[in-house]
């Protein structure tokens, strides 16, 4: 028995989340965290400690007295230094495998003097950015197809927004996905595994040992017999199936029913095997996507292997994905069960094996080795391949030019909604381009700050056409109290969703939100909505 090294007892919870590989895609990154906010050092605490392989913090700041009550990653004695280098410092104490460094400068100098120092991050991650910075700053990085995540935490609100022109998924996780099992089109060695089996004729033993896939094999072949090939679709017929597949229960000398548990397994899983076997609306737009199309030496592997099983999925999967290859547990025999594990494994190799055909002869027509994609990622991508997802997403620039108005009015006409949050956000973001401060973040009477506030939320909804009424005045006053602060409460809060988003893009595991997420602490309720 293998004893687990350091590294795998280390981080053993998120292995089992995410995989070795998707472990790798962590270590191998490099985040810039735009100042070393509240929210800011929360965001890197969540991506140290998981492992992430090295950050960098951009900051011209230094420690104030006012980040002692809301910023951990600071101490009493730091106040007068630099606030980037006192947080890498403390940052680094969490993961001693952790590379920590920081650049005492701001964004708007680094920007001006080297355009293209962002380019060379996995990803960006800024905070407390002033409006006009974070266009700037988006816009090259969008250039770039460099990845940037925006996180505020504003009183007891808090906002996230991700900006990239696109993002590939290859391994999903749904919540809810069918086994691939193929029952209402059986592959060759499925038929053979299958018709090896007599259940009406072996002994009562036998009878309740065999896999219920075959059980339900058998009733759904005898179905389709008298249905003209049809499978049962509606609740009617699946009823009318679980009712005979009921009665094939075997019963003893008294005619009390056996305790067959396949048979009952096979009543509950009924609805969740006769699921059609055929593409997804989704997958089949990625099929459709003209970056699956126009195949060059610069795409990706994940548009070079989505090109390789369209090409199996028409000359040789029958219009089928390649089979994931994966049974359920179940109870059987071990070696029935077994037998059947072996008919599902192989038919998932012949399908691997002509994918990995199809992206060979693509390479080769790049000028590329025929190998220069590994194995493990061909199998990986083959066993996803009904989840694969490409996320698009607006520009910031789009959206401060020109918001999603729409989904803005259909969220506003719901008097509950927190997208109101988000109006308020983006006012007090244009309020302090003109003042150089947020509304109630100076000591005194927010009376003058509210009137302002007022003036720049109507302004705002009047420039998207939607009613002035949209936003109450109760909002704007309680918004001018939060003067732009930042309560730790909320920046750990936001730390850890903006982590959970970074660690899902950089292992290209889970759907990341697209694109903006509003938390709401006064209600505990967020939305995420695209604008």
């Amino acid at each position: 028995m293998s004893v687990p090294s350091e590294k795998a007892k280390r981080y053993d919870r998120q292995l089992r989340l995410w995989g070795d590989h998707g472990q790798g895609c962590l270590e191998d990154a490099h985040i810039c965290l735009i100042n070393a906010s509240a929210t800011g050092t929360e965001i890197l605490k969540n991506l140290v400690l998981p492992g992430i392989g090295a950050f960098t913090i951009v900051d011209s700041n230094k420690v104030r007295e006012s980040d002692l009550g809301s910023n951990f990653f600071v101490t009493a004695n730091a106040v007068g230094k630099f606030r980037a280098e006192v947080a890498v410092e403390l940052l680094v104490e969490l993961n001693t495998e952790v590379r920590g460094n920081f650049i005492e400068d701001s964004v708007e100098s680094l920007l001006d003097s080297n355009p293209n120092f962002f380019d060379t991050f996995t990803l960006v991650v800024a905070t407390d950015i002033p409006e006009s910075t974070l266009l700037k700053l988006s816009q090259a990085l969008w250039k770039a197809s460099t990845l940037l995540l925006v996180a505020w935490s504003y009183g007891l609100l808090g906002y996230i927004r991700i900006s990239f022109p696109q993002h590939e998924v290859i391994e999903a996780h749904p919540d809810n996905s069918h086994n691939d099992l193929r029952l209402d089109c059986p592959f060759p060695s499925l038929v053979t595994y299958m018709d090896q089996i007599d259940l009406d004729n072996c002994d009562n033993t036998a009878h309740g040992n065999v896999p219920y896939l075959a059980v339900l094999y058998k009733y759904i072949k005898k179905w389709k017999d008298a249905h003209n090939g049809e499978m049962p679709r509606t609740y009617k017929e699946k009823k009318e199936l679980k009712s005979v597949i009921e009665d094939g229960i075997r019963k003893n000398e008294d005619g009390v029913p056996l305790d067959e548990d396949n048979f009952q397994e096979a009543m509950t899983n009924l609805n969740g095997i006769i699921v059609p076997t055929q593409i997804s609306s989704v997958v089949q737009q990625i099929f459709d996507n003209p970056c699956c199309d126009h195949i060059s030496p610069d795409s990706s592997d994940f548009w070079l292997l989505a090109r390789a099983v369209r090409e199996f999925v028409t000359n040789d999967g029958c219009g089928r994905l390649p089979l994931r290859g994966s049974i359920p547990d179940m109870t059987s025999s071990s070696d029935l069960y077994i037998s059947l594990q072996r008919a599902y494994q192989s038919k998932a190799r012949e399908d691997l094996e002509s994918v990995s055909d199809h992206l060979g002869q693509l390479l080769v027509s790049l000028n590329k080795p025929s190998n220069s994609i590994p194995e493990n990622t061909i199998k990986l991508f083959c066993r996803n391949a009904a989840f694969i997802r490409v996320l698009r997403y607006r520009s910031i620039e789009t959206e401060l030019h020109s918001p999603n108005v729409d989904e803005l009015r259909r969220n506003l006409d719901n008097p509950d909604s927190d997208i109101v949050y988000y109006v308020l956000l983006r006012a007090a973001a244009q309020y302090y381009s003109i003042f150089k401060y947020y509304p109630g973040g100076k000591r005194g009477p927010i009376e003058a700050d509210v009137l302002q506030m007022k003036t720049s939320v109507a302004n705002l909804l009047q420039q998207w056409g939607l009613p002035m009424y949209s936003v109450r005045d109760d909002h704007i006053t309680e918004f001018c109290r939060y003067g732009g602060g930042e309560i730790h409460s909320i920046a750990a809060y936001i730390g850890g969703v903006a982590a959970q988003e970074v660690i899902k893009i950089i292992t290209k595991q889970y759907v990341p939100l697209n694109n903006t997420y509003i938390y709401n602490a006064a209600s505990c309720t967020s939305m995420t909505v695209e604008l």
